[in-house]
């Protein structure tokens, strides 16, 4: 299968090195000094599920001069989602699907507009993985899973193609029946993962230990189920009380990609996570106080540092 992998940070740049170790047509679109190290020294994974180093990997900032592709992953920050959706027509082939393997709802809504809804599946990735140095990536614990789905008269066949190239390439992946639901399972979670683990500058493990701070994350998730819930998604009745199993079962030094972003001074993902949850729920006439005080916690740092040295993510 052809692959472009827009945005070779932690999620494409650890899916995408498995794809092309099983001999799948990859190609990288990343930038700057990781773009630089890729290209001289290949992509290299650091991984508990194993080392990847994909030594002749094909890695470019110019979209115009790569490849078609059958499948775009499109896993750039949210803050690059329409720039990046602007870039990405001359990479899809005829038949060509664009997945968006980020965090936050708002992708699948701007890449329809842009790119048109039969050329846009949805995905959800759940990994702890990141850029820990130019051209390598570093994976946290072993959960690497991706879920894809086709949304209501979308073209599930081209889900169940990439669904295949995965497996072949030992990728844990499965096809949703409701993309949507899954989109919004990994928002709650995400939101306030990303909240809590910023707000208290500490990894998982700090966070369910301190009943405060596990209060507080058990919070934050019911404040984005109840906004799920409100707009008709069907999630589960016990979705919160899955989700605090859920996060027992985690390794405790998993950090939320926000909290690396922040600890190196990069921009925040902060408005389309806590900050979403309390615009939505402010919009479904409801009231968010936790995800506005993790949202408020960082607003200070959205924009980044100048200690920003890493680009590509």
């Amino acid at each position: 299968m052809r692959i472009a992998v827009m945005g070779a940070g932690g999620v494409g740049g650890f899916f995408g090195a498995k794809l092309a170790s099983a001999g799948n047509d990859v190609t990288f679109i990343a930038r700057g000094r990781h773009l630089d190290a890729i290209r001289a020294n290949g992509l290299r994974v650091e991984s508990g599920t194993g080392a990847m180093h994909i030594a002749k990997a094909r890695a470019t900032d110019d979209v115009d001069s790569a490849s078609l592709a059958d499948v775009v992953m499109f896993c750039v920050k949210l803050w690059d989602v329409e720039s990046a959706a602007q870039r990405i027509a001359p990479l899809l082939a005829d038949r060509g699907v664009v997945i968006p393997f980020q965090n936050g709802l708002d992708s699948p809504e701007v890449l329809n507009r842009i790119v048109g809804p039969e050329r846009v599946l949805g995905g959800v990735a759940y990994i702890a993985a990141t850029i820990c140095e130019p051209g390598v990536i570093a994976h946290t614990g072993t959960m690497a899973r991706l879920r894809v789905g086709a949304f209501p008269g979308g073209r599930v066949e081209a889900a169940h193609a990439f669904a295949s190239a995965c497996r072949e390439a030992s990728v844990d992946v499965e096809v949703s029946s409701d993309i949507r639901r899954a989109l919004w399972e990994k928002f709650c979670f995400l939101a306030a993962f990303a909240g809590c683990t910023c707000a208290a500058r500490q990894a998982i493990g700090v966070v369910r230990a301190d009943p405060d701070l596990r209060a507080t994350f058990e919070g934050a998730v019911r404040e984005a189920w109840s906004v799920g819930r409100s707009a008709g998604v069907p999630l589960a009745d016990d979705y919160v009380k899955g989700t605090l199993t859920a996060i027992d079962m985690l390794p405790a030094e998993m950090k939320a990609s926000m909290l690396h972003d922040l600890e190196a001074g990069r921009r925040l993902e902060a408005p389309w996570l806590s900050g979403a949850v309390v615009k939505m729920a402010a919009q479904a006439g409801l009231d968010a106080p936790i995800s506005r005080a993790l949202y408020a916690a960082v607003k200070p740092y959205l924009n980044g540092t100048a200690r920003s040295a890493v680009q590509g993510a």
